[in-house]
């Protein structure tokens, strides 16, 4: 597992450009460049600003969801009681891992 600090650090990125503090930067990003190079910011730079933009709306989209699923399902175990302790970690694990398991069990 060498690449576990990589997808680790993948994830972690993941969770931090969902949230509003990614906008920021990326305001304060644009501003800057419009600042300091603005001759540089031709249409190829402003379908670059566009696509990050739209990367971190996309990803804020999809946070809550998930997170809305992690709270319904975290109750939906403790309501049922006999869940399986492993199982109960998996938010804590990569996305592969994560599915490699549910393979495992469904089997």
């Amino acid at each position: 597992m060498a690449n576990h600090p990589v997808r680790g650090t993948i994830t972690q990125i993941g969770t931090l450009t969902s949230r509003p503090q990614a906008f920021l930067i990326f305001l304060a990003y644009a501003g800057l460049w419009l600042v300091y190079d603005a001759r540089s910011l031709d249409w190829h730079s402003i379908a670059t600003l566009a696509t990050r933009a739209m990367t971190l709306f996309i990803q804020r989209a999809e946070n809550p969801d998930t997170q809305a699923l992690h709270a319904k399902t975290d109750e939906l175990l403790r309501a049922v009681g006999k869940a399986d302790s492993e199982t109960v970690k998996f938010d804590k694990e990569e996305p592969e891992e994560i599915e490699r398991e549910r393979e495992r069990k469904q089997q």
